[in-house]
């Protein structure tokens, strides 16, 4: 059975369809940061085979300009020329925001501290389709710049890739092994902390920007023409101590946003992405009012020689999340939903915590559960996330107690629980978190693959297979 158009299908739990469905979308990423904004869209082609559509394709339909982030007062995001701005892009693409499919908008950096950054969030989310919309804190925008700068998947290879994303008010740091993120850090270092007006005066100076003014000895005020080569160096230094170049100073560490890395060999490759390293990549020599240049230059002499540079696939836009898909599949057979009216839930994040499924323990499930919380921005909030997992090893009483019990302490107080497996668990662990004395909302479905960085709609039950028909929302990088 088809709906809207054929971008919904469900078939009765685990039976193949008679013949492949193809599946198009059209899709749009915003990138609100602190220094530039930009977007771009996109044509994706998914092909469902079973129970699942996966990605086969994907188009560039249109990118924009880069926009610098309008302000209208010292606290406030600028939404009216943001909305122009976007308003025009879509005029530029010929496409209808009602075509849209899905999406992706983030805020990242100064944006994301901004006092109404959220509602600017929540009205372009509203405004332009059917998105995903996230107010990306620090570990997130560094798993997102990981990702989409190409070094996560790039380290698969085997190589160790550090990627240096350098934004307008941060930068970003992940050190990517074997595929995946193996740590990451963020530090209060970037190129519109301090701009210029067109004569190269001083136009403002954020307060981030005091330590390290006072490290290099300088006392600027606002319309004063400097040279910023010293404070360039400065920044540059702290970049090199917190990707782990060199020991760390007081000062860097006072700037650091996350906590430090841990000590490690040095990278194979050192990558930059972000709207610095356009500069280092060469593709662009213009001024923008702010640091960038002087930093990009004081960054390349600093990094010469500790490793081997690697160039973002995209640099300034690797945090653009230029599209979202739709994976649209059927959960399996072994499912528990109490009580049966939780659903339909939609746009729910999920978390896939990084489980030792051999030393399994509720305390180390609590632990790992609530550092994918912190990864994910969402330690904070109380609402309902997805908890991913792929059971491993024997579906013993004391280890499915061990998981339950942990899921239950970490979660405590968000409603309702929404556990996803890939096995064929759901029905026996929402079974057991239920027996064992949990009294919210439980929905614990399985057969179904969830990566972090996905949001998924869980739909009504099915009468004709026992399942629930599923839609996950992946980032697409």
């Amino acid at each position: 059975m088809s709906e809207d158009g054929g971008r919904v299908f469900f078939a009765r739990a685990r039976r193949a369809p008679d013949r492949d469905v193809e599946i198009r979308l059209t899709s749009v990423g915003v990138d609100i940061g602190s220094a530039t904004s930009h977007l771009a869209f996109s044509r994706l082609t998914l092909r469902r085979r079973g129970g699942t559509a996966s990605l086969v394709g994907r188009e560039l339909l249109h990118e924009s300009g880069i926009f610098l982030t309008p302000y209208a007062a010292d606290t406030n995001i600028d939404a009216a020329r943001l909305g122009e701005f976007i308003a025009g892009e879509y005029a530029r693409a010929g496409i209808n925001p009602e075509s849209i499919d899905t999406g992706a908008l983030i805020l990242t950096g100064l944006a994301c501290r901004r006092r109404n950054a959220r509602a600017i969030g929540e009205l372009f989310a509203a405004q332009t389709g059917r998105f995903v919309a996230v107010a990306a804190g620090d570990e997130l925008e560094t798993v997102l710049a990981a990702h989409g700068s190409g070094a996560v998947a790039a380290s698969g290879a085997g190589e160790t890739i550090l990627n240096l994303d350098m934004g307008g008010g941060t930068a970003k740091i992940a050190r990517c092994r074997g595929g995946e993120i193996v740590g990451l850090s963020a530090i209060d270092v970037g190129a519109r902390l301090v701009t210029f007006d067109e004569a190269g005066r001083i136009a403002r100076i954020e307060a981030e920007a005091a330590p390290l003014l006072e490290a290099a000895g300088l006392r600027w005020s606002v319309g004063d023409v400097p040279d910023v080569a010293a404070l360039a160096e400065v920044m540059a230094q702290c970049l090199f101590e917190a990707c782990g170049g060199a020991e760390m100073s007081s000062l860097t560490a006072g700037l650091l946003r996350l906590p430090a890395m841990e000590a490690a060999a040095m990278p194979d490759l050192i990558g930059f992405s972000g709207g610095v390293a356009e500069y280092l990549h060469g593709r662009e020599a213009r001024g923008f009012g702010d640091l960038g240049p002087a930093l990009a230059e004081a960054v390349r002499v600093r990094f010469a020689g500790w490793a081997p540079f690697r160039f973002a696939d995209h640099g300034i836009r690797a945090t653009v999340v230029g599209a979202s898909q739709f994976s649209v599949q059927v959960s399996g057979n072994t499912i528990f939903v109490d009580p049966p009216e939780l659903l339909p839930l939609a746009s729910v994040p999920a978390i896939r915590p990084q489980i030792d499924w051999d030393l399994l323990s509720a305390a180390q499930m609590e632990v790992a559960i609530r550092a994918a919380l912190a990864r994910m921005g969402l330690a904070e909030s109380d609402g309902p996330v997805a908890l991913a997992y792929d059971w491993q090893g024997d579906a013993t009483h004391d280890r499915i107690a061990a998981f339950c019990s942990g899921v239950s302490a970490a979660l405590a107080g968000r409603v309702p629980f929404v556990l996803v497996g890939q096995g064929d668990f759901g029905g026996l662990i929402g079974t057991h978190l239920r027996r064992s004395g949990h009294a919210g909302g439980i929905v614990s479905i399985d057969g179904i693959t969830l990566r972090e960085l996905d949001h998924i709609d869980i739909g009504e039950l099915l009468q004709i297979s026992g399942g629930v028909p599923v839609v996950v929302k992946s980032l697409v990088f």
